[in-house]
């Protein structure tokens, strides 16, 4: 007997992209202490309110199976979300409530892709975008950029890639890079899909998190709502990454079948959550810009590190809880820098290889601790590639 080529193949034969982050917890695991600079968890948890929701929703019975599709609570609290975001009129009906943004990102493509098709990504990606195509049966086909163009994806790029294409994944503002996709990008990626009959299907899991240009969502573009499958989450907008809650905004008959698949795979989301999900939701912008406020000091606080040295440049950190740092001065690879770092000064980082080749020479901060330990780690980061060229 043998397991089915989706399980085994997810990692395409390689390594999944966290090795540096499993060696630093095995650090810790044994006693030393290790400064992480590497996933997206915020330093502060879920706020007692939404807590005391969650806890309150479940004291009053709502701990059996809930609604599959979400309930129609929260499913109109996130279209309205949208609506007003995006100008765009949108419903319950364009509404799945799934466990998570991952768990939506492997829906949708599910949603789009048969088992063959070819499915594009731009590169760099988030680490899991690869695997959770080929998940799905589906060939992992990247769209490669360039520091040249911000890492932003062209629409000759995406036209370069697009023979026999089904879908298209983008993710702005981005993770690794921390880039927001301006204007002419979006239009060239709209543009590309329609020349190209694709689905795109939008990662915006961090669209709280912009501190400089302006995040656009396809589905505000002409010819795109009926397209686009966007993708959402409470983890980075309201620091619930432990309670799994997102959702899919589509085309209602999309909706509908993806419905389908959850009945047949999660089924659902726990009714508690999803009530401290309305919640949380209700408190509006305001709450959102406090869980963001840390990410946007502490921008400024990198920027401030870096200015007056010429050895690490950073990628223009316009969004999301990220700086990516070009190292290619020290004459490392970003797998090589990031190890030596955690050898030597017990900082962990993530290597830009761990989410594509674009991003090789490359290293992605983490802005996931408080203030003044952040800076001091990033200012020992800085002298630590310094030392390598001298």
């Amino acid at each position: 007997m043998e397991l089915s080529s989706r399980i085994t193949n997810i990692t395409g034969g390689g390594s999944d992209g966290w090795d540096v982050f499993y060696k630093a917890r095995r650090m810790i695991a044994a006693g030393t202490p290790v400064t992480e600079l590497t996933i997206g968890e915020h330093d502060i948890r879920t706020s007692l309110d939404i807590l005391g929701a969650m806890y309150n929703s479940a004291l009053a019975g709502n701990t059996g199976y809930a609604a599959i599709p979400g309930s129609d609570t929260l499913r109109n609290a996130v279209a309205e979300r949208i609506a007003a975001r995006t100008g765009v009129p949108t419903s319950k009906d364009n509404i799945l409530i799934t466990p998570g943004g991952q768990a939506a990102l492997f829906a949708a493509h599910m949603g789009v892709c048969n088992q063959g098709d070819k499915a594009l990504y731009v590169d760099p990606y988030y680490a899991t975008y690869p695997g959770t195509i080929r998940g799905v049966g589906a060939i992992a086909q990247s769209i490669v950029t360039t520091p040249d163009t911000n890492f932003e994806p062209t629409h000759a790029a995406i036209a370069a890639e697009a023979a026999g294409a089904v879908s298209l994944l983008i993710n702005t503002p981005n993770n690794p890079t921390g880039v927001v996709y301006s204007a002419e990008t979006m239009n060239g990626i709209a543009r590309a899909c329609q020349d190209h009959d694709l689905w795109l299907i939008s990662d915006e899991v961090y669209d709280t998190q912009v501190w400089q240009g302006q995040h656009i969502s396809p589905c505000m573009l002409p010819g795109m709502a009926e397209r686009t499958l966007v993708v959402g989450s409470m983890s980075k907008s309201h620091a619930m990454t432990g309670s799994r809650v997102g959702w899919i905004c589509g085309p209602t008959d999309a909706i509908a079948h993806l419905a389908n698949l959850a009945t047949h795979t999660t089924y659902g989301v726990p009714g508690y959550i999803q009530d401290a999900a309305e919640f949380a939701l209700s408190q509006g912008c305001v709450t959102e810009e406090a869980i963001a406020a840390p990410f946007r000091r502490r921008r400024a606080l990198s920027m401030q590190a870096l200015a007056g040295q010429n050895v690490i440049r950073a990628v223009p950190a316009q969004g999301a809880m990220y700086v990516m740092l070009d190292i290619r001065a020290t004459g490392l690879s970003g797998d090589g820098f990031a190890n030596a770092l955690l050898d030597a000064e017990h900082i962990a980082v993530m290597p830009g290889e761990s989410f594509g080749q674009a991003a090789a020479g490359h290293i992605r901060v983490a802005m996931t601790i408080d203030d003044g330990a952040y800076l001091a780690a990033l200012q020992r980061l800085i002298s630590f590639a310094q030392d390598q060229i001298e």
